[in-house]
């Protein structure tokens, strides 16, 4: 398993975080199999989706202050971020991202998102790739 950091910078915000999911795939050794990457905090999220165009997860986060905003009246946890919570639980704390020939199988536009909803923070996400590696 592989451990990384992510040092965020606004109170919401998408960090990409493919090259380092790659990384790990590389480092694996496994060539064909599958990648989990896992979040473990509350207020955060991984996901999957654009990263060609920024303008897509700047659409993302203000969508879900739509859904989810930040001050609500009927917010009755008392740390304030009740909201991080339920954009956490929305998106998730983990992805599945297959593994053919040593590389991650994604879209031609689809990237790894770490997801911050309670920044800025410094954070972690753990990558498992478990598959099978050459003899």
């Amino acid at each position: 398993m592989y451990r990384y950091s992510v040092a965020t910078v606004a109170r919401t915000e998408m960090v990409e975080i493919t090259s380092r999911v790659q990384e790990a795939v590389s480092q694996s050794g496994v060539k064909d199999g599958l990648a989990t990457v896992f979040v473990p905090h509350t207020t955060a999220a991984v996901t999957i989706n654009e990263a060609a165009d920024p303008s897509v997860t700047r659409d993302i986060l203000q969508g879900l202050e739509k859904i989810v905003p930040y001050r609500a009246a009927y917010y009755q946890h008392r740390e304030g971020n009740s909201d991080a919570h339920l954009k956490a639980s929305l998106l998730g704390s983990s992805v599945n991202v297959p593994v053919e020939g040593g590389h991650l199988v994604l879209g031609t536009w689809q990237g790894i998102f770490f997801c911050e909803f309670d920044g800025p923070r410094q954070r972690q996400f753990y990558v498992l790739v478990a598959g099978e590696s050459p003899r």
